[in-house]
């Protein structure tokens, strides 16, 4: 599997979104799973996004580790407890390019950042594990401990001002589902829109409210190429997935609108509904299992 972003491969690379900040490749879907790709950034900025006036090097006051990373504490915390590197993180973040570029903040998707610690960028990750929740950072992230020249990246050393929310043990992994038989095209029982999206229902849901082109969902999900290879799936997190509709490829917003809760169905998603052949992100005709767990409410899905 591919590294990820704050949001999942899902929702940037299928937006043709510029990346978002944490990860050291293509994004995959994880916690948030989910779940965003970056908002516009408003001009003028509010004044918690201003840029750092020590935004272009560390500082002479700033620690320097043998890695290369340098960071200083803008807020201390009690506590003893820091996170594993295999732990899943809660974060506030906000991101510049050593210029004063803001390329990316949880303000500006008005929540916390849910991530793996082993699927961000070293940099960061180095930077989490010597905090404790509460304490908030300014981390100076050299290009090799970030997105080390990848193509479409912030370029550089990048600099995050970073807030330990909390962090726990990641679950159990779940058993992930077998290749479809039907992996290669869609079964003649399978339904067939204008768009081109073919689905069919493996499980039926309950109830008669589906989800709206914006609502946020629970999901689990596993996706495969036609040759079968497993790109990405839920259950190998051992939790399910949220996200907003209106932040994933165009299959996905077309195909979960026609679902129950408890359904699943699997969906073929041809590639000019899907990543419209970016570099880096799965080729071709895609094919989903996804189970609709439930349609979040909007006022818990504004509160995350």
């Amino acid at each position: 599997m591919t590294k990820r972003l704050l949001s999942p491969l899902l929702t940037a690379l299928a937006l043709g979104a510029a990346p978002i900040a944490l990860a050291d490749s293509a994004p995959i879907d994880g916690e948030e799973s989910i779940l965003d790709a970056p908002d516009p950034v408003p001009q003028p900025l509010p004044a918690e996004l201003a840029t750092p006036a020590d935004v272009a090097a560390p500082p002479a006051n700033a620690t320097r580790l043998p890695s290369g990373l340098a960071f200083r504490v803008l807020k201390a915390a009690d506590g003893t407890q820091r996170p594993s590197a295999k732990e899943i993180v809660t974060v506030r973040y906000s991101g510049w390019t050593t210029d004063g570029e803001l390329f990316d903040s949880s303000l500006l998707h008005g929540r916390p950042a849910v991530l793996p610690l082993p699927e961000i960028i070293p940099g960061l990750r180095e930077g989490l594990m010597g905090m404790v929740p509460g304490e908030q950072r300014r981390l100076w992230v050299p290009e090799a401990l970030a997105y080390d020249g990848a193509e479409d990246a912030p370029a550089g050393m990048l600099v995050f001002d970073v807030e330990l929310v909390s962090f726990r043990a990641p679950p159990a992994p779940l058993p992930a589902p077998p290749v479809p038989a039907d992996v290669k095209a869609p079964p003649t029982q399978a339904t067939r829109s204008s768009t081109g999206l073919a689905t069919r229902v493996l499980r039926p849901g309950s109830g008669t409210t589906r989800p709206g082109p914006t609502a946020t969902v629970e999901v689990h999900y596993a996706g495969w190429t036609t040759d079968g290879k497993m790109f990405d799936n839920s259950y190998e997190r051992g939790e399910p997935t949220r996200f907003a509709l209106d932040t994933v490829i165009a299959g996905w917003t077309e195909g979960v609108q026609l679902m129950l809760p408890g359904e699943k169905r699997r969906l073929w998603i041809p590639e000019s509904l899907a990543y419209r052949g970016l570099p880096g992100a799965p080729a071709g005709m895609l094919v989903f299992d996804v189970e609709l767990l439930r349609i979040v409410p909007d006022a818990e899905a504004r509160d995350e």
